[in-house]
């Protein structure tokens, strides 16, 4: 079964948010993840602090896991950390 992470995020420094962004597509091969979207995000209903989101998908929640906790993506936390405010989320079908 499919499973998303969903990022709600800020933008705190934009040249480290380009460094970042131009970083995580590698980390993603691996684990078979790619983006499904990736924009502003338009509020329709309630409050929230976040102005973009990213959407990811992977052909699993043990491959979305194992891309987030991997040490490939878990060097780019510190980079993400200092780029945005953000919020991670995971995703996945209950069976």
């Amino acid at each position: 079964m499919p499973a998303y992470i969903t990022v709600d995020f800020s933008p705190t420094d934009k040249e480290k948010l380009q460094e970042y962004g131009a970083a995580v597509p590698a980390s993603l091969t691996k684990f078979s993840g790619e983006y499904l979207v990736k924009g502003p995000a338009e509020q329709l209903f309630g409050d929230t602090e976040f102005q973009m989101q990213v959407i990811l998908t992977f052909p699993s929640r043990e491959l979305a896991l194992a891309w987030y906790h991997s040490p490939d993506y878990q060097t780019l936390v510190p980079l993400r950390n200092a780029a945005m405010r953000s919020e991670f989320r995971l995703v996945h079908s209950v069976q």
